[in-house]
C-alpha cells in the first residue's frame, strides 16, 4: 500500500465512514439470520471490525458496552492463539472463555480472519449471548465456573470453510436449546463474512493492499480527541461508593478513585468487596469495558470509538476482588454488579463536572429465564428482559424502561407470547418510580406474568436493586427499588432457579431511575404533564414537588385527558413555601 495515500486526510475519512456502513450492514446480517430471540429481539449482541493485530477500528451502532468492549480487548487473546502462518481463508474462530472475552460462560465471541492476496489484512468479529450453554440455568448460584456450563477454549468453528463438526457435536450435546444455540453460531460467521465481503470490495474501490495503517490513523484522531476532552476536566483526584444487592442478602459495596491527571483518567477499584463465592463475581476485562464506556460516554461521547478511545484510561481492581475475580469462581451473573460501574464513575465526575453525568440509573438490565414443561407440546426455556428507570441529567428527564448502561432491548410481548405458554397480563409505567428532582428519573415498569398448559415452571431471576435504590444527583431524590414475586405481594427470592407454582402469576417491578436537581425547582407545568400522563400520582406531586393539582370529573373515569387537571397555583405556592 502507498504509505501516502493511506494517510491522505479524504482516504482516511472515507474508509472510517464507509466502515461505519460496513458494520451495520454486518449487524443487520447477525440480527436478521440469528435464531435466539436474545439476539433478534433484544439485541445482546456486539459487531466490530479490527487491524490485522486486532485492535478495534470500529463498532456497529447497536450493541452492549460489556460485549463490544470485552470483545475489543479480548480480540488479541485470539492473535495471539492463533497468529497468520496457523490460518487460512475460511477460518473461524471461536470461544466463551469469561477471562478473556464478556465474562460469562454464555456469551461466545467469534472471530473470523480476513485475507487479502493471501495475506490476513483484519478481522471481523461477533460477541453474542447464547440463549443456553449447558449446566446450571443461567443464576448465581454455582461455586465454580465449571458449573454454569460448557467451557469452550479458542478454537477453529470452521476450518478452510467447512464446519468443525465433532465441535458442533459437543455443544449439541451439552446444551437445551441446540438448534438455536448452533443457529446463533452460524449467524455469527455469517455476519462476519458479509463484513469481510465488503470490507474487500471497499479495499478493491481504493486500491488498498492493507489497512493498518489507515486504522492507526483513525484510532490515533480518537485517541487524541479523548484526551482533549479529558483536560476540559480538572485535575483532581474523586471519590465514589455504591452498594449493590449481591446473592442472597449478602451485599456488595463497589469503590472507586477516579484520578483525572494530564489528559488521563485512572480509575481504581481498591477498596471494593472481595470475590463473592455466588456468580455476581466481574472479570476485569468486563469491570475495564464498563469502565472505559462510562469515561467515554460522560467526557466525550462524540468521539468515534475504537481501541484509540480505551488509551486515555487504565483500570486497577485488587485481583482477588469482586471487580477482579480469579478463576474458577462464577460468573454467570457478573452484569448484576458490572452494570453498576457507569453509575459509580458517574458519581464521582458529578462531584466536577455534574452537568455531563445522569443520576443512578436502575443498572443492572433484569433478565428472567422460565424454563418448563408444557402439558403438550413438551419442555421449552425462555430468557426474558425487562429495563428499569434511566438517571435524570441536567436538562432532562430520565429515560423510562430503558436499559442503561446495557442498551438491551424488553422483548415484545408478542414474542414472549409466541414462543412460550407465558401470557403477559400487565405491563405498564410504574407510577412514582422516578426519583423526584428539577428533572424526573426515569420510570421502572410493572409486568405480570401467568402460564398457561404449563405443567411445571421453573424461574430464575437475575435481577437487582431490589434492597438499594438508585441515588439521585445535586439533591434529586432516589426512584424506587424494584420487587420481584407473586402478584399477590409475597416476594421471591432473586438470581436463584426457584420452582414455582405455574398457576400463581408473577410480578416483577424494575426499579425507577435517581431524580436530577431539588424537586421543587421543578415547573409547575412539568409536574401537571406528570399527573396527567400517569408518571406522577397527585400526593407525590403536593410531597415531592409542593404542587397542587386538582382533578375535574369523575375520579373514576378510565380516560384522563390533560384538560382534565388543573393546578391549584395559589396552593401550590403554600405548599413550596412551606
Amino acid at each position: 500500500m502507498n504509505p501516502a495515500k493511506a494517510l491522505d486526510p479524504f482516504v482516511v475519512g472515507a474508509v472510517s465512514s464507509r466502515l461505519s456502513s460496513v458494520l451495520q450492514e454486518q449487524q443487520t446480517a447477525l440480527v436478521s439470520t440469528a435464531f435466539s430471540s436474545i439476539v433478534r429481539e433484544s439485541l445482546d449482541l456486539a459487531c466490530a471490525v479490527f487491524d490485522s493485530k486486532g485492535d478495534m477500528i470500529g463498532q456497529s451502532v447497536g450493541g452492549t458496552p460489556g460485549h463490544i468492549n470485552a470483545m475489543a480487548t479480548g480480540m488479541h487473546h485470539f492473535v495471539s492463539a492463533y497468529p497468520p502462518e496457523t490460518l487460512e481463508p475460511g477460518d473461524v474462530l471461536f470461544t466463551n472463555d469469561p477471562w478473556m472475552t464478556a465474562g460469562q460462560i454464555n456469551d461466545i465471541s467469534v472471530a473470523t480472519p480476513v485475507f487479502r492476496d493471501g495475506v490476513l489484512v483484519a478481522w471481523f468479529a461477533t460477541c453474542c449471548h447464547a440463549p443456553d450453554i449447558g449446566g446450571r440455568v443461567l443464576s448465581a448460584q454455582a461455586s465454580e465456573v465449571f458449573e454454569e456450563g460448557l467451557a469452550i477454549p479458542i478454537m477453529k468453528l470452521f476450518r478452510a470453510g467447512r464446519p468443525n463438526a465433532d465441535m458442533i457435536r459437543v455443544i449439541r450435546q451439552n446444551v437445551r436449546t441446540p438448534d438455536e444455540t448452533i443457529g446463533d453460531l452460524y449467524a455469527q460467521a455469517s455476519a462476519n463474512a458479509v463484513g469481510a465481503d465488503s470490507l474487500l470490495r471497499l479495499m478493491d474501490e481504493y486500491d488498498l493492499s492493507g489497512i493498518d495503517d489507515i486504522a492507526a490513523e483513525i484510532m490515533s484522531r480518537s485517541e487524541v480527541a479523548l484526551r482533549q476532552a479529558i483536560r476540559a476536566v480538572p485535575d483532581g483526584v474523586y471519590r465514589a461508593e455504591i452498594e449493590c444487592d449481591g446473592f442472597d442478602g449478602e451485599g456488595l459495596t463497589l469503590a472507586l478513585a477516579l484520578t483525572v491527571a494530564d489528559g488521563e483518567v485512572h480509575l481504581d477499584f481498591s477498596g471494593s468487596s472481595p470475590e463473592s463465592k455466588s456468580g455476581v463475581n466481574v472479570v476485569l476485562n468486563y469491570t475495564m469495558a464498563y469502565s472505559s464506556f462510562a469515561i467515554k460516554a460522560a467526557i466525550a461521547p462524540d468521539v468515534p470509538h475504537n481501541a484509540g478511545s480505551f488509551r486515555p484510561v487504565s483500570i486497577e481492581a485488587p485481583e482477588g476482588s469482586i471487580l477482579h475475580c480469579r478463576r474458577p469462581a462464577p460468573v454467570a451473573s457478573r452484569h448484576s454488579v458490572g452494570h453498576y460501574l457507569p453509575s459509580l464513575i458517574f458519581r464521582a465526575l458529578a462531584q466536577v463536572v455534574p452537568d455531563r453525568v445522569m443520576a443512578e440509573s436502575a443498572d443492572a438490565v433484569w433478565m428472567t429465564v422460565f424454563r418448563g414443561k408444557r402439558s403438550s407440546a413438551g419442555p421449552f426455556l425462555f430468557s426474558h428482559f425487562l429495563s428499569g428507570g434511566a438517571g435524570a441529567r441536567s436538562g432532562k428527564d430520565g429515560l423510562s424502561t430503558t436499559s442503561f448502561p446495557s442498551g438491551l432491548r424488553a422483548v415484545p410481548t408478542e414474542v414472549f407470547e409466541n414462543l412460550t405458554p407465558m401470557v403477559q397480563l400487565r405491563r405498564e409505567l410504574r407510577t412514582d418510580s422516578g426519583g423526584a428532582g428539577e428533572f424526573r428519573g426515569g420510570l421502572g415498569q410493572v409486568t405480570t406474568f401467568h402460564s398457561r398448559d404449563v405443567d411445571s415452571l421453573l424461574i430464575n431471576a437475575n435481577i437487582e436493586r431490589t434492597r438499594f435504590a438508585a441515588r439521585g444527583a445535586l439533591g434529586g431524590r432516589p426512584g424506587l427499588p424494584g420487587f420481584f414475586g407473586e402478584d399477590s405481594g409475597r416476594s421471591l427470592k432473586p438470581k436463584q432457579a426457584l420452582t414455582v407454582d405455574p398457576a400463581v402469576p408473577l410480578e416483577f417491578r424494575p426499579p425507577g431511575g435517581g431524580g436530577f436537581g431539588d424537586p421543587r425547582a421543578r415547573l409547575a407545568s412539568a409536574v401537571l404533564a406528570d399527573v396527567a400522563g400517569g408518571y406522577v400520582s397527585r400526593e407525590a406531586a403536593l410531597s415531592e414537588y409542593g404542587v397542587v393539582v386538582e382533578f375535574r370529573g369523575d375520579p373514576n373515569a378510565i380516560v384522563r385527558p390533560p384538560e382534565a387537571f388543573v393546578l391549584d397555583e395559589d396552593a401550590t405556592r403554600e405548599a413550596r413555601s412551606s
